[in-house]
């Protein structure tokens, strides 16, 4: 029986614990999508417990909590930190077999040195010893992130964004790099007029201009875009039901903007033409720019209306969708490289059922111009688990050329998720070194050793371009 967690987790042959000992495991890391807090990482946040960096704002632990029958006060709620700490510390042993489970253990190890398990029992004594922890410079937010060896970090930001903290961060001499990514979502969100209505005052106000047409709308958003360039921004990403495609006319969404701004409701036509349009003229912009382009596609979001009231958007209330993704994203692509407007491209699939629809998609664009220009992304968001990326690795395998995946990412609020990489970076070399052993691979460590690494670090730090 093999223990628990040891140096060869997940490493089911000697093969696979060459292949990542030697030549997985030294790389630095590449995070080119998180949720991380951009002020935390400029003032070097110090985290007073362990509540603090991995609970707040985890929505992972918080469904679990509450399916263990956890009461919200103890979530979202106002109870203390130990509180809190102690009924997800009481939740985890139920948790085996969710990749909650290996990550909580896989944390407190790579982090804190911890190997006990984290139950009602130990919770006290874990708390204390990791805030006695993080009050030492090398658990800073900084210190945290250099642990893990990451070389350059992305994070999601608003068009609107001052991104000040990036500024001064970029002035200090650091270990690593954290750069931004255009994330214009609300800016095309037609079917909440209202809402839309008052980003759009916001953004006169961050442009200093006055929008009262569409070209006046385009032409402040392509400032925002011009402004995250100047400071290191190359990639954008889009959060997405489904990419929008629909057929419209320079006339109609020209219409379309003037109803939204005299606050009139749009049909469903109308707001699935909107959404094409500006998901069009982004793609352009990152196209001139020479940026990648990422869609996160297929989350069923705010599903549950009264929790959404009382704790607001990603609080832990969406799924899997069953969106028709196919169609339109041909669709669109299509569009794009027909006029060579068709950047580098990275689309990542939530719904396993479209996994090959997703890996085969990737090929009718890739056109030679860059190796691997189109991207079928890592595992996502209820995906980022043991099956969920053996399924994807395996899917990418079938459909494309695994070898030019630029690999894991984070996706993450937490500046405890980084181990996520190294998770990767075992499964990856498991299943290499599987084949290996069954005699469908050659016994050629030397070139599945560099395949390996260049899935892990080299390809998406030549992709990149940072």
């Amino acid at each position: 029986m093999k223990a628990f967690l040891d140096q060869d987790f997940l490493l089911q042959s000697e093969t696979a614990k060459k292949l990542y000992h030697e030549y997985a495991k030294p790389l630095g890391i590449i995070d080119y999508h998180n949720h991380l807090i951009p002020e935390q990482i400029a003032n070097n946040t110090q985290f007073e417990n362990l509540s603090q960096v991995w609970l707040n704002g985890d929505h992972y632990k918080w469904r679990a909590m509450r399916t263990h029958g956890i009461n919200e006060h103890f979530i979202t709620g106002d109870a203390s930190d130990r509180e809190k700490f102690r009924k997800w510390a009481e939740t985890v042993p139920y948790t085996m077999r969710n990749p909650l489970y290996h990550w909580t253990h896989l944390e407190l190890q790579r982090y804190f040195g911890i190997t006990e398990q984290l139950n009602a029992d130990s919770a006290d004594r874990i708390f204390d010893q990791t805030a006695e922890q993080l009050k030492d410079s090398s658990h800073s937010v900084r210190g945290l992130l250099k642990m893990m060896n990451v070389e350059v970090l992305c994070t999601t930001d608003d068009p609107l964004d001052n991104l000040e903290h990036h500024q001064a961060f970029a002035k200090e001499q650091e270990s690593f790099r954290m750069l931004p990514a255009f994330r214009p979502d609300k800016a095309m969100q037609a079917e909440n007029v209202e809402a839309l209505n008052a980003y759009i005052n916001q953004l006169e106000t961050v442009a200093n201009v006055s929008i009262d047409d569409l070209q006046g709308y385009l032409d402040a958003l392509k400032a925002r875009h011009d402004y995250f360039a100047e400071n290191g921004g190359s990639i954008s990403d889009h959060g997405l039901e489904q990419v929008y495609a629909a057929d419209f006319t320079e006339s109609e969404i020209n219409q379309i903007f003037s109803k939204i701004r005299q606050n009139s409701s749009l049909s469903e036509d109308e707001v699935i033409k909107f959404k094409s349009a500006m998901l069009l003229y982004f793609a352009q912009w990152d196209h001139e720019k020479g940026w990648v382009q990422q869609y996160h596609l297929g989350a069923l979001r705010n599903n549950n209306a009264r929790m959404l009231e009382q704790n607001g958007p990603d609080t832990g209330w969406d799924s899997i969708g069953d969106f028709v993704q196919g169609k339109a994203l041909s669709k669109f692509f299509n569009k794009l490289d027909s006029k060579d407007q068709l950047a580098k491209t990275i689309i990542y699939n939530l719904n396993p059922a479209d996994n090959e629809l997703f890996a085969t998609m990737i090929g009718n664009f890739n056109d030679g111009s860059v190796r691997g220009k189109m991207q079928f992304g890592s595992a996502w968001w209820f995906l980022d688990q043991k099956d969920g990326m053996t399924k994807q690795i395996n899917a990418l395998s079938n459909m494309g050329l695994l070898s030019c995946m630029v690999g894991m990412l984070t996706d993450s609020r937490s500046f405890l998720s980084f181990p996520r990489h190294e998770y990767f970076r075992r499964l990856l070399c498991n299943i290499f070194a599987e084949d290996i052993e069954n005699g469908e691979l050659p016994n050629d460590l030397t070139w599945v050793g560099k395949l390996v690494s260049d899935i892990c670090y080299h390809n998406a730090k030549q992709y990149f371009n940072f």
